[in-house]
C-alpha cells in the first residue's frame, strides 16, 4: 500500500455479525495465519476491539494487512468524523487505518462537511485511503468533486444476484476498486442451478463460484463473513478458474435480488 493506491486481494474476511469477543478474535487470528491479508469491519459492526484483538493475536506485520472500517450514517457530521474515526483507530489497535469508509451517504452524512473530515483524517495520517459505501453513480460523482483524496473502493452488496454492472463499469472508470460485501448472497446462491451446475463441474461449492466469478471481474474483490473451515473455502475460491462458458452462465442469471435492507438506502428516498 503506498500513495494513492491500494491493492486489496480477490478475497478478504467480512465480519459482519461477527461479535462474540472469543469467536471474533480467533476467526481474525486463524484467517490472518491462514493467508488473508484484507480485513473489514465498521463501527456498527460492534465488534472493532474484537479484530483488533485477533490482528494482534495472529502477529502479522502490520503493514502486511488491511484494516478496513466504516462510520456509521449517524456520526458522519465534521466533528463527529474526527472523533470516530480516532475511535475506531484505537479499538483496532493500530496508528492508522488503511481504508476508512462512509457506511451509507445517509442521517449525518453531508457531502462537504463529512468529506472535508475524512480529507483531513488521511493528510494527518491517521487514515491512509478513504473509501465510500453504498453510493449511487450520482452521489459518487458528488463525493468525487468535493474530495481531494481519490476515491479508492467502493464497497456494495455484489453476488450473482445482484450482478451491479453499472457500478463495475464506473469503478474501471474512475480507477477505484468495487468490494462486494454479502458475495454469497447469505446463502442464497446455494439454491441457483447454474451455480449449483458450475460448482459440481469443479468439485467446487456455489459459494467458490460465486467468489471465484467476482474475483475473476478486473477491479472487483469480496469480502465474505465466514467462520471455522469456510474460511479456507473461501480463500482458496480465488484460485478457482471458471471456464468462459461458466462465466457466460453465472452472468445469464436473470434475477436481482438484495438480501440487505434498503428501505432507507438512498435510491429509495
Amino acid at each position: 500500500m503506498s500513495g494513492d493506491v491500494i491493492e486489496l486481494p480477490d478475497v478478504g474476511l467480512g465480519t459482519y455479525r461477527n461479535t462474540d469477543p472469543r469467536e471474533c478474535t480467533e476467526t481474525v487470528r486463524t484467517a490472518l495465519e491462514l493467508g488473508y491479508r484484507h480485513v473489514d469491519t465498521a463501527e456498527g459492526y460492534h465488534n472493532e476491539e474484537y479484530v483488533g484483538d485477533g490482528l494482534a493475536a495472529a502477529e502479522i506485520p502490520r503493514d502486511e494487512v488491511v484494516v478496513a472500517t466504516k462510520v456509521s450514517a449517524d456520526n458522519l457530521a465534521y466533528d463527529d468524523v474526527h472523533e470516530h474515526a480516532r475511535a475506531s483507530a484505537e479499538r483496532l489497535g493500530v496508528d492508522a487505518i488503511d481504508l476508512l469508509y462512509v457506511h451509507w451517504p445517509l442521517g449525518a452524512y453531508d457531502p462537504e462537511d463529512t468529506l472535508r473530515a475524512f480529507d483531513e483524517l488521511r493528510d494527518e495520517g491517521l487514515i491512509r485511503h478513504v473509501g465510500l459505501s453504498n453510493f449511487t453513480p450520482d452521489l459518487l460523482d458528488e463525493a468525487r468533486e468535493r474530495l481531494d483524496a481519490p476515491i479508492a473502493a467502493h464497497q456494495v452488496e455484489m453476488h450473482p444476484l445482484l450482478q451491479q454492472e453499472d457500478l463495475v463499469a464506473y469503478a474501471r472508470e474512475h480507477d477505484h476498486a468495487l468490494v462486494a460485501y454479502s458475495p454469497i448472497a447469505r446463502g442464497k446462491v446455494f439454491d441457483v442451478p447454474a451455480l449449483q451446475r458450475i460448482a459440481e463441474k469443479h468439485d467446487a461449492t456455489p459459494a467458490q463460484v460465486s467468489l471465484a466469478w467476482l474475483a475473476g471481474k478486473e477491479g472487483v474483490v469480496a469480502v465474505p463473513k465466514a467462520t471455522g473451515d469456510h474460511l479456507a473455502e473461501n480463500l482458496a475460491a480465488a484460485d478457482l478458474e471458471l471456464d468462459p462458458e461458466d462465466v457466460a452462465d453465472v452472468e445469464a442469471i436473470d434475477r436481482e435480488e438484495r438480501v440487505v435492507d434498503i428501505a432507507r438506502a438512498p435510491w429509495n428516498r
